[in-house]
């Protein structure tokens, strides 16, 4: 069963705390980052009963999430991008899932989002998108709501996601985070070592600083993060990585305006394009 449950507190409490990443820590043997990041987040997954997987779009080095319950393979995609609908469908096929919700991050800048398409090919899918975007779809997010997917045990889903407003980069940023807190979808909010632009879309620097502080670096140290882009070939990262190393976000307040104020970055070159179409959250006639 799937369903979007209001919530007017986001839990705080880790719910799972036996996960591949606590035992990794543990481990007295010293394990190569670069053999970690795509082994590690299928593995860990799996034993959950959590079916993932991360695919990327070359042209604008976007990522999309494809989370699904094992059990009755009911699925998620987060971040979807036009150009790779087709590849996405296939592997979702593949794996014998059934999509049911199509969940946006933002309203993006730098490529038009997949979900009109997929909701013309797959019948009953809903899209998603903060209520704070502007845009068009389905299901508007708010704070604290649980996306519930796949099997339930009595009244409890067997996975859920939940939403935390990260706003900065545009007034609509969410950044997912799995059930037990493993795992987190942070959209542009939240880079590897890096992070969203703020001089577009209603972006704000201090905004920005505050969403991820209160509503990120908040999150377990060994939390996973997934970001929306990343444009030197890294996967994956952690909380306690970004709270250490991260060059903008590990600055005062005053020292990460300053820094974005004199980012001098071109203008996104399909930004013309992409945010009108994604401002109906992509169910525009392509």
């Amino acid at each position: 069963m799937f369903s979007v449950v209001r919530r007017t507190k986001i839990p705080q409490q880790v719910l799972t705390s036996s996960t591949i990443c606590s035992r990794i820590a543990g481990h007295s043997r010293k394990v190569p980052a670069t053999l970690i990041i795509r082994p590690l987040c299928s593995r860990m997954g799996l034993e959950k009963g959590l079916l993932f997987r991360q695919l990327f779009e070359s042209a604008s080095s976007t990522y999309t999430y494809l989370l699904a319950d094992t059990a009755n393979k009911e699925a998620v995609l987060i971040d979807p991008v036009l150009e790779t609908v087709d590849r996405d469908l296939k592997l979702i096929d593949e794996l014998g899932l059934t999509l049911k919700m199509a969940v946006n991050t933002h309203c993006h800048a730098d490529h038009i989002t997949g979900t009109g398409r997929l909701k013309k090919r797959v019948l009953g899918l809903k899209s998603a998108i903060s209520k704070h975007s502007g845009a068009t779809a389905d299901i508007l997010l708010s704070e604290g709501d649980r996306i519930s997917f796949g099997k339930h045990v009595g009244n409890i889903p067997n996975m859920y996601l939940t939403v935390r407003e990260t706003p900065g980069h545009t007034d609509g940023c969410v950044t997912i985070v799995t059930g037990d807190q493993s795992m987190a979808f942070t959209g542009d909010t939240l880079l590897i070592r890096g992070c969203g632009r703020t001089d577009f879309q209603q972006g704000c620097s201090k905004t920005l600083y505050e969403s991820v502080h209160q509503k990120i670096f908040t999150l377990p140290e060994q939390c996973l993060i997934y970001p929306a882009h990343d444009y030197k070939g890294q996967t994956v990262s952690t909380v306690g990585e970004e709270k250490r190393f991260n060059p903008r976000l590990t600055k005062t307040l005053e020292e990460f305006i300053h820094i974005m104020i004199n980012l001098d970055l071109p203008k996104p070159a399909k930004i013309d394009i992409a945010v009108p179409a994604n401002l109906l959250c992509g169910l525009h006639e392509i």
